[in-house]
C-alpha cells in the first residue's frame, strides 16, 4: 500500500473504501474523507491555487503515505504510532459517531503525519517556502469537514435535531479546531527539520505522538452531557458500516469547497 502520485493515492483510498463496504468496516469513513480531500488538492493543481504544484504533488503522497502505511499494518497487527493505534481502536468502538470517526482519523494524521511528512520533503532552507501551502491543506480539510458536518445533518435528523436544540456540538468541533492549531503541526514540522541527529528526531516524534494521541480525550470524553449528546445521535445513525459510508460518501460529494483560480 505505498503511492508514487496522487493518482495512486486515489486508487487506493478506494480500495480502502471498498474493502471497508464489503467487510463492514468503519474505518472507510476516514478513507472516504480522506479520498475527497486528496481529490479537491489534485483539482487545485495546475490552478495557481499551490505555490508550487510539484511540491505540492510530493508532499501529498508523501503524507498520505502515512495513513496507508499505518492502516496496512494495523490490518496486519503489525506496530504502528499510538496516534493512530488510538484512533483505530477507538474507531471499532460501536458508540462512536460518524462526526467523531472522522475527527479521530484528521487528529493522528494532521498533528502528526502532517509535519513529519513537511519535513521529510524540506530542509532548513526551504521549509519557509512550504508554509503557505501547508496552510491550505489545512483549508482544504477545514472546510470540507464543515460541510460534512452540516450535511450530515441532513442524512441523519438525529443529529440535526441536536444541533438545533444545543450549541454543544458546534462547540465541539470549534474546540477540538483550536487545539488542532495550538498544539501546532507547522511547528513541529520546523523543529523536525532543524534536528538533525537522527535519534534526537526520534525522541521529538514519538514525544509528540504520545501527546497526539492524548488528544483524542478531546474528541471522546465530553464530559455527563457530552456523552449523552452523543449517544442520541449514534442512536439515530441508522444502518451498517457500508450503508453509512455510501451517505458519506454522497455527502462529501455534495460538499461546496471554494472553487480554484483558474490559471
Amino acid at each position: 500500500m505505498t503511492a508514487n502520485t496522487i493518482d495512486e493515492v486515489i486508487d487506493i483510498l478506494g480500495q480502502i473504501i471498498q474493502e471497508s463496504k464489503d467487510g463492514e468496516s468503519t474505518f472507510g469513513y476516514f478513507a472516504a474523507l480522506y479520498q475527497k480531500v486528496t481529490i479537491s488538492i489534485k483539482e487545485r493543481l495546475n490552478t495557481n491555487y499551490f505555490d508550487d504544484d510539484e511540491r505540492m504533488e510530493r508532499l501529498d503522497v508523501v503524507f498520505a503515505n502515512r495513513y496507508l502505511k499505518a492502516y496496512a499494518s494495523h490490518q496486519r497487527g503489525d506496530k504502528i504510532t499510538e496516534s493512530w493505534k488510538t484512533a483505530f481502536t477507538l474507531a471499532e468502538d460501536d458508540s462512536v459517531i460518524v462526526l467523531q470517526h472522522l475527527l479521530l482519523g484528521m487528529n493522528a494524521h494532521i498533528n502528526l503525519d502532517l509535519g513529519i511528512a513537511a519535513s521529510e520533503i524540506s530542509d532548513t532552507l526551504s521549509i519557509g517556502d512550504l508554509q503557505s501551502d501547508f496552510n491550505k491543506i489545512n483549508e482544504v480539510l477545514a472546510a470540507l469537514i464543515e460541510e460534512v458536518q452540516g450535511n450530515l445533518a441532513e442524512i441523519w435528523p438525529t443529529l440535526l435535531w441536536i444541533l438545533r436544540l444545543t450549541r454543544k456540538v458546534d462547540d465541539f468541533m470549534v474546540n477540538f479546531s483550536m487545539n488542532l492549531a495550538r498544539n501546532g503541526a507547522w511547528k513541529f514540522a520546523n523543529e523536525l527539520v532543524l534536528e538533525k541527529d537522527q535519534e534526537k528526531r526520534e525522541t521529538l516524534i514519538l514525544q509528540r505522538d504520545t501527546r497526539v494521541a492524548e488528544l483524542t480525550n478531546l474528541i471522546i470524553d465530553r464530559g455527563i452531557v457530552g456523552r449523552i449528546i452523543f449517544m442520541i445521535i449514534r442512536f439515530g445513525e441508522r444502518g451498517t458500516p457500508s450503508d453509512k459510508i455510501r451517505a458519506l460518501e454522497r455527502t462529501i460529494e455534495k460538499a461546496e469547497l471554494p472553487v480554484p483560480n483558474s490559471s
